[in-house]
C-alpha cells in the first residue's frame, strides 16, 4: 500500500472476510440474526419486501468456479473401538447424529416398544398415551437425580432440560397389523403414531411445567411467546439407534425393518448353534399351516422370504426384510417420523453391493427434499478391506503332498530377527529365524504374561516351525493366521491386531511375503483381493447395520457410533 512518500510499504492489518448471504438465506439471516444497526436492518427489510415472489430458493448443492492447490493440511480420521469417543479441543466427543446438542449438554433418551401397544389388529392409543406421559416424567426426573462429571454439564443439562423420547419395535407392530413396511399404509401408520407421541409428549411437558416450572432458560427461547406451549423440556422427542436395548427388549430396532426373519444364534459358552425364528412369523407359519424346520432353516440360509413359494404371497409381503426394501421407501418412512420429531431420526438405508454413486446421491437429495435431518447409508459389502495377497493361482494339492519334503537338520546357529507386537493380551515377541532356504523356525513369546495366552502362542510357534520344516511356505502360513479374531483386539485400522495368531501372521507377512527375505519359493506377484470384514468380533457371525449401529443377533454383540 502507499507509504505517503511516493512509494509502497507493507502494513500489518487484521484479516478481512466477506460473508455473502443470498437467495432464501436473506430471509433466514433477517429472522435468525439480523443487523444491530437499524438503518441496515431497514434496508434488508425493504429489499425482501421488494421481491414479488420472494427470493430464489437456496440450492442443496453448490458450484465452484475453479479448484486451486493451496498447500496441505493435516486431516485426522479416527475409529476408537473401546469407548467410541476421543478428546477434541479439551472435550470428550461422542459422535451422534440424532441429538444435536449445545456445548455441555447431555443426552437423555428413552424408547417405547411399539409392539406392546398392539391390541389385536389395532393400536391401543389410550395405553400409548399413558406410556408417553410416564416416560416424559421419568426422563425429566433423570435430569435431576443424575450425577454429572462437570458442573458445566450439570448447569446446561438442567438449564434446558432436553429429553428425547423415541420408539423401537415399529417393524414388529407392522407385522401384527399385517402391513408391509414398504407401503403407503405403513407411512400413514408411522406418521399417525409419531404425531400422537409428539403431541402427548408436549402435553406431558406442559403438565410438568405447571407443576415444576418451565426450563430455567425459557426466557428468550423460541417458546417465550404467547402462542407457544409453556413446556418443561426444550425438546421432547428423538428417535435414537436402539441396537443394544432392542435386543434386551426382544423387539426390532428403532423404526428399522427386520434384518432377518430367521437366523442362526451361536451360544458363546459352548459354541453350540440354534435356529432363531421371529416369534410372530413362527406363530403365523404354524397357524397358516406352512411351518417346518426345513423351511425355517432355508429362510435362515437365504436371509429373506421374498422368493420362497411355500410361503403365501400375503405373508411374503408383510415379512419383508431390510434388503427387500428399495432405498426410496427407507427415506419415505424416515420422513414420516421426522415430521413429528424434535431432533433427528436414526435410520439406515440399505443398498445392494452393485449400487452406484448416482444411487447414493439420489437418496441424499431425496432425504434433503423430504426434510430429514440426517441419513445413514450402508452399501452391502462396502466395509471390505483391500489386502495384499500372493497373485499365484492356487493349484489342487494332494492332502499328503509336501509331507515327504523335509529340510536338512537344523544348523547349530541361525540368523533372524525379533519383532515386538502389541496385542490385546500384552506384548508379543515373534522370533523368525532363517537357514539357506529361507524361513526355518518361529518362536512366539508373550513376555511376562503367563497362563493360556503364553502357552498357546508357544504352541503356535512350534507348529509353524514344523510346517516350515515340512515344506509349507511363509505365505501359506500367513494366509491361515491373518484375520483370526479374538475377544480382545488391539489397535485401529489397517494396523489393528485382532488376535495373537493375527499378530504372528502379520509379522511373518512383513518379513517374508512383503519383505526381501527368501521364502523358499519364487518371488510372488502381489495383487489386490477383497476380503470381507463383516464378521462379529465375538463369535464370527453376520453383522447387521441398522440405525447407525452394528448388531450381531447370533451372540448379542452390538456397537453404536
Amino acid at each position: 500500500m502507499p507509504d505517503g512518500r511516493g512509494g509502497l510499504t507493507t502494513y500489518h492489518c487484521s484479516a478481512q472476510h466477506d460473508l455473502v448471504v443470498s437467495k432464501t438465506g436473506l430471509a433466514a439471516f433477517r429472522t435468525e440474526i439480523g443487523f444491530l444497526t437499524a438503518a441496515k436492518q431497514e434496508k434488508l427489510e425493504g429489499l425482501l419486501q421488494s421481491y414479488k415472489r420472494g427470493p430464489y430458493r437456496q440450492r442443496f448443492t453448490a458450484r465452484f468456479a475453479s479448484l486451486e492447490p493451496d498447500g496441505e493440511e493435516m486431516v485426522y480420521d479416527i475409529t476408537e473401538s473401546s469407548t467410541h469417543s476421543f478428546v477434541a479441543n479439551g472435550l470428550v466427543v461422542h459422535n451422534c447424529g440424532e441429538q444435536p446438542l449445545l456445548p455441555y449438554e447431555s443426552c437423555n433418551l428413552g424408547s417405547i416398544n411399539l409392539a406392546t401397544v398392539v391390541d389385536g389388529d389395532r393400536v391401543d392409543y389410550e395405553h400409548l398415551r399413558r406410556i408417553v406421559h410416564t416416560a416424559v416424567r421419568f426422563l425429566d426426573d433423570v435430569i435431576d437425580v443424575n450425577k454429572y462429571p462437570l458442573p458445566q454439564i450439570a448447569e446446561m443439562t438442567r438449564g434446558n432440560r432436553k429429553i428425547g423420547l423415541g420408539v423401537m419395535g415399529f417393524a414388529d407392530l407392522l407385522f401384527h397389523l399385517g402391513i408391509p413396511y414398504d407401503s403407503d399404509e405403513a407411512l400413514q401408520v408411522g406418521e399417525q403414531l409419531m404425531g400422537f407421541i409428539d403431541d402427548e409428549a408436549t402435553r406431558a411437558s406442559v403438565d410438568l411445567a405447571r407443576e415444576r416450572g418451565t426450563f430455567p432458560n425459557f426466557a428468550g427461547s423460541i417458546y417465550d411467546q404467547a402462542e407457544a406451549p409453556q413446556v418443561r423440556n426444550a425438546t421432547r422427542t428423538t428417535i435414537a439407534p436402539t441396537g443394544t436395548i432392542s435386543i434386551i427388549g426382544g423387539c426390532s430396532s428403532g423404526i428399522e425393518p427386520l434384518f432377518a426373519v430367521s437366523y442362526v444364534r451361536r451360544k458363546v459358552l459352548d459354541d453350540d448353534e440354534m435356529l432363531e425364528v421371529h416369534p410372530y412369523f413362527e406363530e403365523v407359519a404354524k397357524r397358516e399351516g406352512f411351518y417346518s424346520e426345513a423351511l425355517m432353516k432355508r429362510i435362515a440360509d437365504e436371509g429373506t422370504v421374498a422368493h420362497i413359494d411355500e410361503i403365501p404371497e400375503k405373508w411374503r409381503r408383510v415379512f419383508v426384510t431390510a434388503h427387500d426394501i428399495t432405498p426410496d421407501w427407507h427415506i419415505k418412512l424416515q420422513a414420516a417420523f421426522q415430521r413429528h420429531t424434535d431432533n433427528a431420526v436414526s435410520k439406515t438405508v440399505n443398498f445392494p453391493h452393485q449400487a452406484t454413486a448416482d444411487d447414493v446421491e439420489s437418496v441424499y437429495r431425496m432425504a434433503y427434499r423430504m426434510g430429514c435431518k440426517g441419513v445413514t447409508i450402508y452399501r452391502d459389502g462396502s466395509r471390505e478391506e483391500q489386502v495384499l495377497n500372493v497373485g499365484q493361482k492356487k493349484k489342487a494339492r494332494d492332502p499328503g503332498a509336501g509331507l515327504a519334503v523335509t529340510r536338512p537338520s537344523r544348523p547349530r546357529m541361525l540368523t533372524g530377527e525379533t519383532e515386538r507386537m502389541d496385542t490385546g493380551c500384552g506384548k508379543l515377541f515373534v522370533i523368525m529365524n532363517d537357514d539357506e532356504y529361507g524361513a526355518r523356525e518361529v518362536f512366539a513369546n508373550m513376555g511376562k504374561a503367563g497362563g493360556c495366552a503364553a502357552s498357546n502362542t508357544e504352541a503356535l510357534g512350534r507348529l509353524i516351525s514344523l510346517a516350515l520344516k515340512k515344506g509349507a511356505t511363509p505365505a501359506e502360513v500367513v494366509e491361515q493366521l491373518k484375520g483370526i479374531r479374538c475377544h480382545v483386539p488391539y489397535g485401529l485400522g489397517p494396523n489393528a491386531v485382532t488376535s495373537c495368531a493375527d499378530a504372528i501372521g502379520k509379522a511373518l507377512e512383513r518379513r517374508y511375503v512383503r519383505g526381501a527375505v527368501g521364502s523358499g519359493v519364487p518371488e510372488p506377484q502381489l495383487s489386490l483381493v477383497e476380503v470381507a470384514q463383516g464378521a462379529c468380533p465375538d463369535c464370527g457371525g453376520v453383522i447387521e447395520h441398522e440405525g447407525g449401529c452394528v448388531v450381531c443377533r447370533a451372540c448379542g454383540f452390538s456397537k453404536c457410533g
